[in-house]
């Protein structure tokens, strides 16, 4: 889960990592953009091999229920 914050937090130009945990809702993140979540899905895919559908993604609220979708399709 470490890793994955690590990773979620590179796709922000300018975010603080320290603020991000399992329970941060993503979405309202000071920055949070349609090309962010692109960038994220890009880098599940890169990452662990892993294509999140969109609107699979739209459902999940937390890092935590992010991170949990993409351990359910590995």
């Amino acid at each position: 889960m470490e890793k994955f914050i690590e990773l979620f937090a590179e796709q922000f130009d300018d975010i603080d990592i320290a603020t991000l945990n399992a329970q941060t809702r993503f979405r309202e993140l000071q920055g949070w953009t349609s090309l962010v979540a692109l960038l994220v899905i890009t880098m599940v895919d890169e990452e662990y091999g892993v294509v999140l559908p969109p609107e699979e993604m739209r459902k999940t609220q937390t890092i935590q229920e992010l991170y949990n979708l993409v351990q359910s399709k590995l």
